[in-house]
C-alpha cells in the first residue's frame, strides 16, 4: 500500500500528574493567547480607540462565543440522534465535537453583544477577530492530526497516510490540506489586504473575506474529507459540511460589495 503509516502521537501534549493538557486544548489556548497579543498591538498601531481592558473583555466575549457556539453547533448540525434523545450530552466538552460553523455563529453572536455593550461599531471589532482567527484555525486542524481524527478518504497518492482508526487504509491527511488553506493562506491573504487603507476604511471587508475564503476552501477541501460517519452523503455527494459554507459565500460576497461602497464614500 502507498503512503506513510501514521506517526503514533499521544493525545495528550503534557501531563502533570492527574492535569492532562491535550493537543486540542492547547490548540485553542494557544490561538487565543496570541490572537489577544495581535489585537492589542493592532489596536495600538492604527489607534482603534479600544483600551486594553476592553480588548480583555472582547477576548472573553469572544472565547464564550467559540465554545458555546462551537459545542451547540456541533451538537446541531453533526451530533445524530444521540444529540437529540440525550440532550445532557452536549455538556460533555471533554469528548470532543466542536463546529466551526456553530462557533462562528456563537462569535457574531457575541461580538454583536459586546459592541452594543461599549458603543462601537459591530463590523469593526469583527474585521480585528478575522485577522487572527486562521491562527485557530490552524493549529486546530493540526490538533486533528494529532488525535487521529477528522482524516480524509481513501486515496492512492504517494503522501497519503494510514490512520489507526482509519483502518490502516491509506488516506489524505485532510487535516493538513485544512490547516495550510483554512489557516495560513487565509492569514496571509487578510493580513496582506488589512495594510490598504480602503480595505481598513470599508468595515467589514476583511470579516466578510474571511467567511467568503473559508466556506470557498471547506467546499472544496471536503471533496477529500471522509464525511462524519453518523451522517455520510446528503443529495449528490454533498456533505454537511459544504451545505453550511454556501449560506458563508453569498452572505460574505453581499457584505464586502456594500462595505466597499461605503468606503468609497468616506
Amino acid at each position: 500500500m502507498s503512503g506513510f503509516d501514521f506517526p503514533m502521537i499521544s493525545p495528550i501534549m503534557i501531563e502533570l500528574g492527574p492535569l492532562a493538557i491535550r493537543w486540542y486544548s492547547m490548540a485553542y489556548l494557544v490561538g487565543i493567547l496570541v490572537g489577544w497579543y495581535l489585537i492589542n498591538r493592532n489596536v495600538e498601531k492604527y489607534q482603534f480607540g479600544l483600551t486594553r481592558q476592553q480588548v480583555e473583555d472582547l477576548i472573553f466575549y469572544l472565547t464564550l462565543g467559540i465554545i458555546v457556539g462551537g459545542r451547540l453547533g456541533y451538537a446541531l448540525f453533526y451530533g445524530g440522534k444521540a444529540m437529540w434523545f440525550e440532550p445532557w450530552r452536549i455538556l460533555e466538552i471533554w469528548k470532543g465535537g466542536m463546529s466551526f460553523h456553530g462557533g462562528a455563529l456563537g462569535v457574531i453572536v457575541a461580538m454583536y453583544l459586546y459592541a452594543r455593550k461599549i458603543n462601537c461599531a459591530f463590523l469593526r471589532l469583527t474585521d480585528l477577530v478575522v485577522l487572527y482567527a486562521p491562527i485557530g484555525i490552524f493549529l486546530g486542524r493540526l490538533a486533528n492530526f494529532a488525535n487521529d481524527e477528522l482524516w480524509g478518504r481513501v486515496t492512492d497518492v504517494p503522501w497519503a497516510v494510514r490512520f489507526p482508526s482509519g483502518g490502516y487504509l491509506p488516506r489524505h491527511p485532510s487535516q493538513l490540506y485544512e490547516a495550510f488553506f483554512e489557516g495560513l493562506v487565509m492569514f496571509v491573504a487578510l493580513n496582506w489586504l488589512w495594510r490598504y487603507p480602503l480595505v481598513r476604511r470599508s468595515q467589514g471587508v476583511v470579516s466578510a473575506l474571511f467567511i467568503v475564503l473559508y466556506g470557498v476552501f471547506r467546499i472544496c477541501l471536503e471533496q477529500f474529507r471522509e464525511p462524519d460517519r453518523q451522517l455520510g452523503f446528503f443529495f449528490g455527494g454533498v456533505t454537511m459540511g459544504q451545505m453550511l459554507s454556501v449560506p458563508l459565500i453569498v452572505v460574505g460576497a453581499w457584505v464586502i460589495c456594500r462595505s466597499l461602497k461605503q468606503g468609497q464614500k468616506l
